[in-house]
């Protein structure tokens, strides 16, 4: 079954191929329709603290200007954006606040598009970066890497691992839940360059490489799982080469544990979120295009 979202936008690629200035072929109203796009997710996704603030949720801290926002705008997509900061896959099926319905409540038959971002939070990735920080050079201090690896047991990757079934069984609930849709999957991005930049990033070198390297395995059980469900998964890692928490501020898509721009430590700012957003767009013209 081919779903709206990629009917649509095939029907609009052919036609903006085809025409010309004396013959323009007439769009049917299903297809000038717009397409119904659903965002979920965690933090990564709602860009808290970057302007502006979306109003209709306070406690999610979500952006304006997050990526399904700049997504959206490119798809010419109406949005409902149920991003929440904070948020874990327990909260696509219960309430993350008393004024938040649960993730799952915005996904229906008419659904075309959706789009996840989630993890972090479930696999305690965040608490442990913030275990990472070293002040001071070598020797004075613990090394994380060496925390969260004693005894030849990878603790945090472990972890991960565990929760991998527990997102198939998400993406399984999306698929049901809205099964005209194309589900796309966005990893988690470039945070830190091998080695790191202590002290600009206080975090030791070996550090640096390990909490990266644990991003990197969230994210490939992030693509494993699109592929296994028949969605998209949209890598970020890419894109974020030279735009990490050690770049230059100008330069900088996701911020460090003290931003340089308005945005929360650790999580993408205004350019990143633009970045993000226009590469997720390409991924669904190019779906669209494609199948």
């Amino acid at each position: 079954m081919i779903s709206r979202s990629r009917a649509a936008l095939t029907a609009f690629i052919t036609v903006s191929a085809l025409a010309t200035p004396s013959v323009i072929p007439t769009a049917s109203a299903a297809d000038s329709e717009p397409l119904h796009y659903v965002a979920m997710g965690d933090s990564f996704a709602a860009a808290p603290l970057v302007l502006p603030i979306d109003p209709s949720n306070l406690l999610c801290l979500r952006s304006l200007a997050d990526y399904p926002h700049i997504a959206a705008k490119a798809l010419g997509a109406k949005l409902t954006d149920v991003s929440c900061s904070g948020a874990t896959t327990e909260d696509f099926s219960a309430p993350q606040h008393s004024s938040t319905a649960p993730q799952y409540n915005a996904l229906n038959q008419d659904t075309d598009i959706v789009s996840i971002t989630i993890g972090g939070n479930d696999t305690g990735l965040v608490a442990a970066t913030l275990n990472c920080v070293n002040l001071l050079p070598k020797p004075f201090g613990k090394s994380c890497a060496a925390e969260y690896t004693k005894s030849g047991v990878d603790t945090l990757k472990s972890d991960i691992d565990t929760w991998a079934s527990t997102f198939n069984a998400a993406l399984s609930r999306v698929n049901r839940l809205a099964p005209n849709a194309d589900i796309f999957i966005i990893g988690y991005g470039n945070y830190i360059r091998p080695g790191g930049c202590f002290p600009t990033q206080p975090l030791w070198d070996v550090d640096a490489t390990y909490i990266q390297e644990t991003v990197d395995h969230l994210s490939t059980t992030l693509k494993k799982a699109a592929r296994t469900h028949g969605a998209t998964y949209v890598d970020t890692y890419s894109l974020g080469i030279g735009h990490d928490t050690c770049a230059a501020p100008v330069d900088k898509y996701i911020e460090g544990l003290l931003p340089t721009r308005i945005a929360a430590p650790l999580h993408p700012n205004a350019a990143g979120s633009r970045a993000i957003g226009e590469a997720l767009a390409t991924a669904v013209r190019n779906s669209a295009g494609t199948r």
